[in-house]
């Protein structure tokens, strides 16, 4: 894999809509802007596409979004499941397709009506999964309840604070003060009205919390030889991974030994075997947001710092521009947009481009994260 797979791929075209609290275009309108701007950006003609990736919760599928863009011959379809798990594994998949010969140009996306459609959990009339069997009849309503389990016991065990989840909350809202597409653009948090903010599922506040967002985003990845020649300067797609640890069980994770040690640390063993580098050569990371406490545990999956110490590694201003590690410049779920992840994509790329609005100098390389708590993946990607 890894002979096959390291650069052999790139990102040449990104696209998206408008974010917003409500769009009243449909999902499938949304995806098909976002795909079709990402195709202008790489200069590439939608009827060139043969491979589609997305996500198993997509509500719009490959056979309409081809017939509407205008697609050729699809000769590879994948859907990722897992929610925002799945959001890196969607330009994986598209990776080896590509590298293998399985396709020529892959389309990944994401279109989500979060912020004027249903919760998914307000259904009952669906069967729960066996993970909601085990919590939900006690309470444990909404995946903000799973991980305020997981941060109370974070803090038990390593004495991660508030304030802790606070410098988290402050570098995403501070890079999305510099980001016009950004729903808290010009719109400063501090650490006042964090504090005395409502509680969501305590210990999390409302601004521990992701944004509920209609939009849509895409990507397009084709093989390293083609990129040279399209409209963009490629971002190539160094290593890829994907992770499910033994015994896992969904965000609570109570049936392994150790909950905190979840889905990051399988990924990340398999992503930093199949690459060039390693943490301490990570120029700028985009980590999945939902909720704050996902970043201290993602840090310590991911290796950039010891295990328990993920909160302590915010501190000194570590995560914003200049700092130990840049995070999430555009944002991220917490003060771009929440659409699964997708978002943090199209920003790794836009950093290691130069294009970003909060440009961390020089940066040749990113690391993208899925969701924290559930089966996840990750990229690596480089200039």
């Amino acid at each position: 894999m890894a002979a096959t797979l390291k650069d052999a791929t790139a990102i040449v075209g990104i696209g998206q809509t408008p974010f917003a609290k409500q769009l009243r275009a449909s999902e499938k309108t949304l995806a098909c802007r976002a795909i079709v701007a990402a195709l202008d950006d790489a200069g590439i003609r939608p009827s060139e596409v043969d491979a589609f990736a997305s996500y198993t919760m997509e509500e719009t599928d490959e056979v309409e979004i081809a017939k509407a863009i205008g697609a050729g011959d699809v000769t590879f379809f994948s859907r990722i499941g897992f929610g925002g798990g799945g959001s890196c594994a969607t330009v994986a998949h598209l990776a080896l397709a590509v590298a293998t010969g399985q396709a020529t140009v892959g389309v990944a996306w994401r279109s989500r009506k979060r912020g004027s459609g249903p919760r998914p959990w307000r259904d009952t009339r669906a069967q729960l999964p066996t993970p909601g069997q085990w919590t939900r009849p006690y309470g444990l309503l909404r995946p903000a309840d799973e991980i305020a389990m997981l941060a109370r016991r974070y803090m038990h065990e390593y004495g991660a604070t508030r304030d802790h989840l606070f410098n988290v909350a402050l570098a995403c809202r501070n890079r999305a003060n510099q980001n016009p597409a950004a729903m808290m653009y010009e719109r400063p948090l501090t650490r006042e009205m964090y504090m005395e903010s409502r509680w969501i599922s305590e210990p999390l506040c409302l601004f521990d919390n992701c944004l509920e967002t209609d939009g849509a985003l895409a990507c397009v990845v084709v093989s390293a030889q083609r990129a040279r020649d399209c409209r963009r300067r490629p971002v190539y797609v160094h290593a890829a991974a994907q992770g499910l640890p033994a015994q896992h069980h969904g965000m609570v994770n109570y049936w392994t030994d150790d909950p905190l040690t979840g889905p990051s640390w399988t990924a990340a063993r398999h992503l930093w075997k199949n690459a060039d580098f390693g943490p301490q050569h990570v120029d700028v990371a985009q980590i999945y947001d939902a909720f704050t406490p996902l970043i201290p545990l993602s840090l310590e999956g991911y290796g950039f710092c010891g295990r328990g110490e993920g909160a302590a590694f915010s501190e000194g201003g570590a995560l914003e521009i200049g700092g130990r590690l840049p995070i999430n410049t555009a944002g991220g779920g917490l003060s771009e947009a929440y659409v699964h992840g997708f978002n943090l994509i199209n920003e790794g790329v836009r950093q290691l481009r130069g294009s970003s609005t909060a440009q961390v100098p020089d940066a040749t390389t990113c690391l993208v994260t899925a969701g924290e708590g559930v089966p996840t993946s990750a990229l690596l990607l480089r200039s």
